[in-house]
Parts: structure tokens; sequence; C-alpha cells
């Protein structure tokens, strides 16, 4: 009796501690459920304009929130109230045709939701007659530096809604010797202006140092036919440029890929060239692919530099002429095509440096400017 007790007394004690472990203890912890995040409301629709709308939230506690694009900002990016109101702002869409949208994030602990953003873009203008377009392509974003000068007679700025400005110290990139001033201004100095329907890039003199303008546009593109209008500095350490990044760098350079479009540089002078770099060609290794011309004039006189990129090849021209060809070889490798994402167009006017500073530069030669009459990007139909 006393062991059908006792044996009794270990099977009723092994289930209660079975019990207590499916319900939960130090080694096992219970299964919480996330409770659903709220967000309302659940999509957002900009204009080509851009600006701010609220959306209202509720947490099952500490939240974060992030979105998937660039051109939206989202604040606060987190707060630790389950309750809260997130600001969410689009940056102007000046891509005409082309609309855009993405996510907005929000996540608390294993919870997660999320908003739709979508913009609309500006329709396509009737084509400009005084415009040529390559044909099978349509223009779909054009900079043609025609702001109004001041009401006092100084030139303007440039337009800070097509363009944004490197901020860089010398030495930066390619021992590079000027430095990037912000917005193209630097206190009394003026490095980037707008002056009689033309962009101009000052390379000059600020005490020690040499001041300079990079300009990046906002919007970036995949594929397409782009052009620029511009006249060359003279010096020798001069070189500018008119070329691409991608939007996406995370692979670091030259893994990303680059387009260079135009360049030169004022100890070589009127010599132009296109060139590509990626993994499996670029000038660390020599084995780039570039090609080189005398262009008559370029120093002092407008030509036109163009590219062709689709997704089989990239082609250049100078005032209508093929320079540069670079064939996609069909691979479907990073390393050889990393030219199927989005690219930004870069101007910009460097001093010295690997390339420009090569023979060395004359500081006589500054103040000295890069003119930029318009950038204009077309597209397939």
């Amino acid at each position: 009796m006393i062991r059908q007790f006792y044996l009794g007394a270990l099977l009723l004690g092994s289930t209660i501690s079975l019990s207590a472990s499916c319900a939960g203890g130090e080694n096992n912890p219970p299964v919480v459920q996330a409770t659903a995040i709220q967000l309302t409301p659940a999509a957002l629709t900009f204009s080509p304009e851009g600006g701010s709308q609220q959306v209202q939230l509720q947490a099952p506690s500490e939240w974060s929130a992030f979105a998937d694009a660039e051109w939206v900002a989202v604040s606060p990016k987190s707060s630790l109230s389950p309750k809260g109101t997130l600001t969410v702002t689009v940056a102007p869409n000046t891509t005409a045709g082309q609309p855009r949208s993405t996510t907005l994030t929000v996540r608390s602990g294993t919870a997660r939701q999320t908003v739709s953003i979508t913009q609309s873009a500006p329709e396509i203008a009737a084509p400009d007659p005084n415009i040529p377009t390559p044909e099978g392509y349509a223009l779909v974003w054009q900079e043609e530096f025609d702001q109004t000068p001041s009401a006092d007679g100084r030139p303007a700025l440039v337009n800070a809604s097509n363009w944004r400005f490197e901020n860089w110290a010398p030495g930066t990139v390619n021992n590079e010797l000027q430095r990037y001033v912000a917005g193209g201004v630097l206190g009394n100095d003026t490095t980037a202006m707008v002056k009689d329907g033309a962009l101009h890039i000052t390379l000059k003199k600020r005490g020690n140092e040499v001041l300079s303008a990079r300009m990046n546009s906002r919007e970036s593109w995949q594929y397409g036919y782009v052009e620029a209008r511009i006249r060359l500095p003279k010096g020798k350490g001069t070189w500018p440029a008119f070329w691409m990044m991608p939007v996406d760098q995370r692979e670091g350079w030259p893994a990303c890929g680059e387009i260079d479009i135009m360049e030169e540089v004022g100890t070589n002078p009127n010599y132009t060239s296109s060139s590509i770099h990626c993994t499996a060609y670029n000038h660390v290794k020599g084995t780039q692919k570039t090609a080189e011309r005398f262009t008559a004039g370029a120093e002092g006189e407008y030509h036109v530099y163009a590219l062709e990129w689709t997704a089989d090849y990239i082609r250049t021209f100078v005032d209508g002429q093929p320079l540069f060809y670079f064939a996609n070889d069909g691979q479907r490798k990073a390393a050889t095509w990393p030219f199927d994402k989005p690219f930004f167009v870069i101007l910009n006017l460097a001093w010295g440096g690997m390339w420009g500073g090569m023979n060395g530069v004359d500081e006589s030669a500054l103040p000295t400017t890069m003119s930029v009459d318009y950038v204009r990007v077309f597209q397939r139909r």
C-alpha cells in the first residue's frame, strides 16, 4: 500500500513537472505571439512636387521605421513609446513620365508592418523642335541652366532640386588637390554659378587652397542617351569630366561600375576620352577600356559629348561622331558588366591628381572655368 502510494506520487509529480515545462519556465519560456502593428493610412500617394504626410502608429512596444528609397525621409526613425506619429517626406520627382514607388517599414519586436508609397511623375512635355532627339528616344530630363540672375545682377546659383554637391577636402580621391565646396559656394567664393544661359564651374585660389565644385544629378536612370554641350577650361593641372556613377555603390569601386562620357586633362590639351571601369577592366589593373581623340577647340569652344547606353552596349560620341564602344559580353557577371542599374550624372572640374597632375600643375592658369550649356537625358519610347 505504501509502495503504491509512493509510485502514484511519483507519477503525479511527473505529470505536474511535465505540465509546468509545457507552460514555460526558465529553460522553456512561453511563446508570445507578436501583436500586430497598426499604421494609418496603409498607403500614401504624392504628387510630382513631393511634400510631407503623416502616418499614425500603434505598436506593441518600442519600434523603428525606415524607407527603402533615398528619395523618402522618415521622422522619427524610432521611439520607445508604442504610440507615435511618423512624418514621411518625399522629394520632388523631376523625371517626366516615370512614376516611382517604395515601401515604408515599421518593426516592433517580431512584428512588422508596411505602408506603400507612390509618387506620380510630371507629364512628358511635347517635344521641343529646337532640341534634336535621337531616333527612337524621348526627352525625359533636362537642365538648360537658364535660371534668372538675382535682382542686383548677381549670377544665379545652381538649381538644388536637380543637383547635389560634394563637400570634399583635398586628396579625397585620385590625389586631387582641389577642395570641392558644398553648394558651389564657400564664403565669398562661388565655384558653381549660372550665367548667360550656362553653368560655370570655376577653379580658383583661396589662400593656400584651390576651390572647385562637383555636382551630382539627383535623378538617376538605367539606360538611355545622355548628352551635354561643354566648353573645357585651359591650363596644366585641369581635369574636367562629364561622367556617371551608380546609385548603389555598396560593393565599392570599381566593382560598382563607372561610365566616363568625357574626360580631358590640361596637360594634354584638346584630347578628349571616354572610358568604362569595373572589376575586370579598370586603370588600377591597367585593363581599362578607353578611347581618346583630338577634339579641335575643345578648350575654349563648345562641343557635344554623348553616351548611348543600352542593355547590350555602351557607346560614346563627340559632336555626333562615334568615339568609344564597349559591348556587354552576355555572361551576366558583374565583374564585366555592372551597368544594369540606375546611374546618376556627374559634372566636375578637378585640379592635379594622378592624371590631371601627372606633369605638375601651373597655378598661373587660375582661375579657369568649365562651362556647360545643357545636360539632357533621353530614353527609349
